[in-house]
């Protein structure tokens, strides 16, 4: 199996696959659901809070302008003190969207464009921000594909010699002292590796950069514009004014129980250090999905991707569910704490998980509570209900077949790659390699020229011995994509070459 291109999408993948399999029951609605919310709610959140590492979460929803809140666990490992709708968490980078609807408000302004290149907003020359004669633009700033590097400066080498838990102290120790010229001096070290515009992948740098671009044309600080534009039309609780020993804010703590330090350092704001309630984040996802504000409408647009697939507005991540409704969402992580947001427009349906512990599956399991939430309330689309049984009657035989049929019917299923391929080597690892095939044979025909669906394909027929038909699909992966390397070293197994 191969990596998924964006980190996020694993997630993604685990999450349809459980709304797929959850019971199918019909969306509550009116008053059947705060008692279904309170219901699926309070079951995952008591799942998750009993897990060893855990230590608090807050839940806030918001259901046709409707808000609930639910809270577990306590703010700090060791005490007693429940954590509340008005408890303070670190957001991590969620806070690149609060930056990216800065970009998108300063474009309906008409102060600046998302097509200009970043570098008509730097003083001095810096030949280095492009590759190949191509830009880095504002716009790959807010959609994770301008191809600058995680951080600035890079201290990987340095953090790798590092006692791992002395890594947080370390990296805010350094942030503090790293200033905005700090920051444009290493800038233009900066060796780019690819054409900015095509491959997503996370840099805190490019939400750093937007900062320090947005507060030149505003000439405001960064911290007034999201206090301006954001916190005081919604009525949101500035981040900047809940500071440590603030008895609304939680603490953060790491796997091992122990206290992680605060992200108080004003440069670490648009790439990853704001902090709110679950109650200032309802009201964030209120006014994103509204849709009624031109900002909010410019940074929901696909401007990477595919809706069909996967699609990156400005900072959200965006897909189609398995019944075409659009979802938006975002993960964040700092040394302490964990978010999860996701909205759901045609639904009018918005949820946001925080937690206050961090480690390595936070985050991914943040979205599964929230899934399973999303599942418990609306049930298995008709759809993709119908496609599942039609699978099974026919014991999985002929699925393009019975995709087609299913589809003429229900017109709003949506099955992208991603989700097929995932649902396949679920099968294949459950041990049922021959309806695996069945499945990869239908995504292959969905999706001709995708190189990972015949790379799919060619791992089944290698699981069942028909060596021959995967000696043939890693060959036609690899016509798609000559860098599959996996590929080759299959082929390698199975006695052949990779020409054809």
């Amino acid at each position: 199996m191969t990596a998924n291109r964006c980190a996020i999408l694993t997630w993604l993948f685990a999450s349809t696959l459980s709304f797929a399999s959850a019971q199918s029951t019909a969306p509550a609605t009116g008053r059947n659901l705060k008692s279904q919310l309170d219901l699926v709610v309070q079951r995952e959140g008591a799942a998750f809070i009993k897990e060893p590492t855990r230590v608090g979460l807050s839940i806030g929803i918001i259901k046709d302008k409707q808000t609930y809140f639910y809270n577990f666990g306590t703010t700090e490992k060791g005490t007693n003190k429940a954590p509340t709708q008005n408890t303070v968490y670190e957001i991590g980078s969620v806070s690149k969207t609060f930056a990216s609807l800065l970009l998108a408000q300063a474009v309906a302004e008409k102060r600046l464009s998302l097509e200009d290149d970043v570098r008509n907003y730097l003083k001095g020359a810096y030949p280095n921000l492009a590759y190949a004669g191509k830009p880095i633009k504002l716009l790959h700033l807010a959609n994770t594909t301008s191809a600058l590097p995680d951080n600035l400066p890079d201290r990987s080498a340095v953090l790798q010699q590092a006692n791992p838990d002395s890594i947080p102290a370390l990296i805010l120790r350094a942030a503090r002292t790293y200033t905005k010229q700090n920051f444009y001096d290493d800038l233009h070290t900066v060796k780019l590796d690819t054409v900015p515009g095509l491959i997503p992948r996370h840099s805190n740098a490019g939400a750093q950069l937007l900062a320090y671009i947005l507060e030149n044309v505003y000439q405001t600080p960064y911290e007034k514009l999201v206090e301006k534009y954001i916190e005081k039309p919604l009525h949101m609780q500035s981040a900047t004014s809940v500071k440590a020993g603030n008895n609304l804010l939680a603490v953060g703590h790491n796997e091992k129980g122990s206290r992680m330090p605060y992200h108080f350092i004003d440069n670490l704001e648009p790439s990853g250090g704001l902090r709110y309630s679950a109650a200032d984040m309802v009201k964030y996802l209120a006014f994103q999905l509204a849709e009624t504000n031109k900002a909010v409408v410019l940074s929901h647009q696909p401007t990477w991707g595919s809706l069909e697939e996967e699609a990156i507005g400005l900072n959200w991540n965006m897909r189609k569910t398995a019944d075409s409704k659009r979802q938006l969402l975002h993960t964040g992580g700092t040394f302490g704490f964990a978010s999860y947001c996701s909205f759901y427009p045609e639904l009018g349906f918005g949820i946001v998980v925080l937690s206050n512990e961090s480690d390595r599956g936070t985050q991914g399991r943040l979205y599964e509570v929230a899934d399973q939430i999303v599942a418990g309330i609306y049930g298995v689309p008709p759809g993709l209900q119908a496609f599942q049984s039609s699978l099974a009657t026919s014991k999985y035989n002929q699925a393009l077949d019975v995709y087609k049929a299913v589809k003429k019917k229900h017109p709003d299923l949506h099955l992208t790659e991603e989700y097929v391929n995932e649902w396949g080597y679920k099968l294949a690892r459950a041990g049922n390699p021959k309806q695996a095939i069945e499945l990869f044979k239908l995504n292959v025909s969905l999706h001709p020229n995708s190189w990972n669906t015949y790379d799919s394909l060619a791992e089944a027929y290698e699981m069942t011995g028909n060596n021959a038909l995967a000696i043939s699909n890693y060959k036609q992966s690899l016509a798609l994509n000559p860098k599959n390397t996996g590929a080759v070293e299959h082929l390698k197994k199975l006695g052949a070459t990779a020409n054809k």
